[in-house]
């Protein structure tokens, strides 16, 4: 398998997990996300090991042999979850009775072709993001900070992968340290701070906090091209400079404002989130 990282789609307001697998030039689904879109069964997990065994009954022989990947739950931790083609979706999406069933079969269909199109523009995936940040109620203001966010932090993992820094726990541990620095949190710290569990911290920061976090990591980034630190260490002494300085932006902001720009505010009211 050659996996990216995993996203989130939204089918009606229902999160779905995927993760594109550029060795099949497709997605691989979570199974019981998709049930929990189309069903009205509480207890996903029961209903999908059911209808597992229907479906090899039927076939009379195990149906198929399905891919079990790490996907972000709702605990914030990485589990192993069930997980299809969009094929083999469709194929159970015909044996769930629900008035749902069409429309997702549409919805899964345009996945594929979403993602070859954003590949040879990538420009269709910002209008995308765009999109889907207007339909969860954010302001313009917010949703260019957000999408200047992005690039941002995409500028900070290349540096990180020139100096030689491990992608997975390395870089996890990085942000760790760009995140407590100038927060005083790490990032599962922030996330319990403002009521998350799996969802994007950076969606759910206000204009404030994107700002400061931008300025962390661009100023982690410069530093780094700067000095051009080589592996781990050195670069966790790099992200802690760059941290500080935004940590001392914040607390200047904060001795002047007379109060803490660290918002509990999340993206339950997006409108809360133009501070």
């Amino acid at each position: 398998m050659a996996l990216e990282r995993n996203e989130i789609k939204l089918f009606e307001n229902k999160e779905i997990r995927r993760v594109w697998d550029s060795g099949i030039d497709g997605y691989y689904i979570s199974v019981i996300d998709i049930i929990a879109a189309i069903t009205e069964s509480k207890h996903q997990s029961t209903y999908w090991g059911k209808l597992k065994s229907r479906l090899s009954e039927e076939s009379g022989q195990p149906f198929p042999k399905w891919e079990r990947l790490k996907m972000p739950a709702k605990d914030g931790k990485m589990r192993e979850t069930d997980v299809a083609t969009v094929k083999q979706m469709l194929r159970i999406i015909q044996s769930i009775p629900s008035p749902k069933a069409e429309p997702i079969k549409q919805w899964l269909a345009q996945l594929g072709q979403e993602r070859l199109d954003e590949m040879a523009d990538p420009e269709q995936a910002i209008e995308r993001a765009i999109d889907y940040y207007r339909k969860k109620g954010h302001s313009e203001e917010w949703i260019s900070q957000r999408l200047r966010s992005i690039e941002i932090r995409k500028d900070l993992t290349s540096e990180w992968d020139r100096s030689g820094v491990q992608q997975g726990q390395e870089y996890t541990m990085l942000t760790n340290e760009v995140s407590k620095t100038w927060s005083g949190m790490t990032t599962r710290e922030y996330k319990d701070y403002k009521g998350l569990r799996k969802e994007s911290l950076r969606d759910n920061m206000t204009n404030t906090e994107l700002v400061l976090n931008m300025l962390a990591e661009v100023s982690t980034t410069e530093i780094s091209r700067a000095e051009s630190p080589q592996g781990f260490e050195e670069s966790k002494d790099v992200a802690q400079r760059g941290g500080n300085i935004a940590g001392s932006a914040r607390e200047n902001l904060e001795k002047q404002l007379g109060k803490k720009v660290i918002s509990k505010n999340n993206s339950k009211n997006p409108r809360l989130l133009d501070e």
